[in-house]
Formats: structure tokens, C-alpha cells, sequence
């Protein structure tokens, strides 16, 4: 079902267009509204797919509809039709979002072809949103312990600044999570995240992965490459086990952090970035810069803000949340049915010291799903769980 708006004030026309809709698809469920300020209050009240607005028209005109419409969130596309159109017009239209602007009487074949153009983009932006909602569910932060909760505080406090962040932890305690919390809850959420593991790349191709190169730059460069930096313009750059990076690599990081600025390997030529920068490491960074591993300049570059993730045994206390949360998860994502777990089995769970954190517990419960019986039992998590 394909819901359209018509604000036209001239019942003649919106006759016509009732009539062209209806020829074009049975499926289109058609509403009207016969002036610029009923059309407004319609699109607040209602979801629609596609809307036909006419620019003069009386109490409120149709670029003043679309600018509050604008305002207020609303992602439909906006075809605007006009009897005085003239290049200023539609002009102004599109830059304050306007899908695209036809002259009346129209020409039926490109309305109709706009028709079809705007709606299959509403349905694009439909699914890129609901592809997001579930992408950020993903990443949620499952648990009420005290620090978990002041970690969740922190995102909340953080995530809408410009600062560099610094997130450390155990192995396994979801710093990944708090990147991704991070970029959803920022102003950069409609840019990329990109995510760079700096110590699964080979010493020799982190500086061409970080700053992209030139073709011939080395033996295997055939073509011109953009590293992370430029591909997380706008948007967000996670260096994830920041503390692995070689100290070549670091002065780079360092001098991209400095200037907003980047060379390719190969290339003399600046090249600017506009990026936000959030790493991780499981390492001890202030022991790794008195061993001479790590720069301190570069760290206080990097820990504007600093949060540490807790490692599991410090929130036991989530331990049955988390367990309900990844049986849902996995029963999702493998088709098992979901399995009950018995209290004596929990309690065994919160007394296990989990050197693998939440991530071992997952792995545990995955194995506890496909091979434990239903309820889950204690003699189960003996068997399967870590010896």
C-alpha cells in the first residue's frame, strides 16, 4: 500500500491527478488537502510515501509547507508543481529538498516517471532506516551493573562532542560496542564508521591502509588506493588495538591528528580529512610509553576523553541479562529454538571467572544452545562451559 498526499488548492487539478494516480496503480491510497496549512497538519498526523504539493497557493504556500516539513524530520520525497514556475523557483525547491519540480499542466509521461522515481526512493530510505535500526540493536550495551551503567553515562555525555576518545579493556568486554554507541548517538551518524584492526595488518601495509597510496607506491600497488582516512571522511575512523601500531605509523597517526591532513604512500600531496578519531586497546598505553613502545604525544592526542570498559567479573551481577540476551540473539540469527536455562545453571555461570569476558560468554552459550538440553541445566554448563 502506497500512500500519497495531494495539496493543490484548485479542486480541478486534484480531480486530474486522483484520476492519473488511479490509472497508474489500484494500489495507491490517495489523500488531499486544499491548502498548504491542512496539508501540513496532514503530513505531522500521518506517514506518507510520496507528496504532489503546489507552490502558490493560499494561507500557506507549498515551499513553506516543505521547509516545516523539513524541519520536522519528514523524509518523503516532495514533487512540487507550479503554474508560475520559473528557474529561481524550482531552484530554491531543490535546495531545500524537493524531488523534483514540474511545470502545469504537466507533462504526464515525466510525472509519472517522477511518480515511480520518488516512491521506489522512499522505499530505499524505508529499508536504509530499518537496516540501521537493526545494525544499532547489534551493538546495543546489555546490563545494569554500577560500571557498565557509568560507561553507558559516559557515551551519553560524549557521544555528541568533536572529542577523541580512548576506550580500554580486557579482551572480550565490548570496546567495539562503545565505538559503535558512540557513532550512532553523534552528529557524524549519518557518515561511515570505519573500523581498522591495527593489529590483524602486516607492519609493511598499515600506513597504506591508514593513508591509502599511489599505484607503484610498492611492488603489489597497481592502482591508486584511498586509505581509512579519507573513506571515514565526515564520518567516524575506529582504531581498534591502537596500541599494536608500529611507531612509523604512530608519527603518521599523530601528524593526520595535528593537521587534518594525510599523504598517500608515494605521494608528497596533502590531502585533507575531516574526521573523527576513536581507539582502543587492550594494552597498558602509559607502560607501552615507558617501554618506548608507544608515544605519549600521540596518547594525549588520542585520550581526550578516556573510558574503561569493565571486564565481566567486575559485573557479574549481568551475567543473567547477558545470558537472556544472547539466546534470544542466537536463536535469531541460527533458527534454534530458544532454550530455558535453570537457576542452579546461572548460578554456576556468575561463578566462573570468565578470563574471556563477555565474548567467552557468548561462545559458551552458543555451545550451550546447540548442544545442552532444554532447560539448560547445571550439569550442562560442567560439561560445556570453561574447565
Amino acid at each position: 500500500m502506497t500512500k500519497i498526499l495531494i495539496i493543490e488548492d484548485e479542486e480541478p487539478i486534484r480531480r486530474v491527478l486522483v484520476k492519473i494516480l488511479g490509472e497508474e496503480n489500484d494500489q495507491f491510497v490517495i489523500s488531499q488537502a486544499e491548502d498548504g496549512k491542512q496539508g501540513t497538519k496532514m503530513i505531522y498526523e500521518d506517514e506518507f510515501d510520496l507528496i504532489l504539493c503546489d507552490i502558490k497557493m493560499p494561507k500557506m504556500d507549498g515551499l513553506e509547507v516543505l521547509d516545516k516539513a523539513n524541519k520536522k524530520g519528514v523524509t518523503t520525497p516532495f514533487i512540487m508543481l507550479t503554474g508560475h514556475g520559473n528557474i529561481e523557483t524550482a531552484v530554491h525547491a531543490m535546495k531545500i529538498g524537493a524531488y523534483d519540480f514540474i511545470p502545469k499542466p504537466p507533462d504526464l509521461n515525466r510525472l509519472l516517471i517522477s511518480i515511480r522515481n520518488a516512491i521506489e526512493s522512499k522505499h530505499l530510505i524505508k529499508e536504509n532506516v530499518r537496516l540501521k535500526k537493526k545494525i544499532a540493536k547489534k551493538y546495543d550495551i546489555i546490563g545494569s551493573a554500577p560500571k557498565i551503567k557509568k560507561v553507558t553515562e559516559l557515551i551519553d555525555k560524549v557521544a555528541p562532542t568533536q572529542a577523541r576518545i580512548l576506550i580500554t579493556g580486557p579482551n572480550g568486554t565490548g570496546k567495539e560496542l562503545v565505538a559503535h554507541q558512540i557513532h550512532q548517538k553523534s552528529d557524524r551518524y549519518h557518515h561511515p564508521l570505519i573500523e581498522v584492526n591495527c593489529a590483524a595488518i602486516p607492519s609493511e601495509l598499515i600506513e597504506s591502509e591508514l593513508f591509502g597510496h599511489l599505484k607503484g607506491a610498492f611492488t603489489s600497488a597497481v592502482k591508486d588506493r584511498k586509505g581509512k582516512f579519507e573513506a571515514a571522511t565526515q564520518g567516524t575512523l575506529f582504531l581498534d588495538e591502537i596500541g599494536d601500531l608500529s611507531l612509523s605509523a604512530q608519527a603518521k597517526v599523530l601528524r593526520a591528528l595535528q593537521e587534518n591532513k594525510v599523504q598517500r604512500v608515494g605521494s608528497d600531496k596533502d590531502i585533507s580529512v575531516d574526521v573523527r578519531i576513536l581507539a582502543a586497546t587492550n594494552k597498558n598505553l602509559k607502560e607501552e610509553i615507558k617501554a618506548g613502545r608507544f608515544r605519549e604525544d600521540l596518547y594525549h592526542r588520542l585520550a581526550v576523553i578516556l573510558i574503561e570498559v569493565p571486564p565481566l567479573s567486575d559485573r557479574k551481577v549481568d551475567i543473567p541479562i547477558l545470558v537472556e540476551h544472547f539466546i534470544s540473539q542466537i536463536s535469531k540469527k541460527d533458527g534454534i529454538p530458544i532454550k530455558k536455562i535453570d537457576t542452579a545453571a546461572l548460578v554456576l555461570l556468575k561463578q566462573y571467572p570468565w578470563s574471556g569476558n563477555v565474548r567467552e560468554l557468548r561462545n559458551v552459550i552458543e555451545r550451550l544452545m546447540i548442544l545442552g538440553d532444554n532447560p539448560i541445566t547445571k550439569k550442562n554448563i560442567v560439561q560445556f562451559a570453561p574447565k
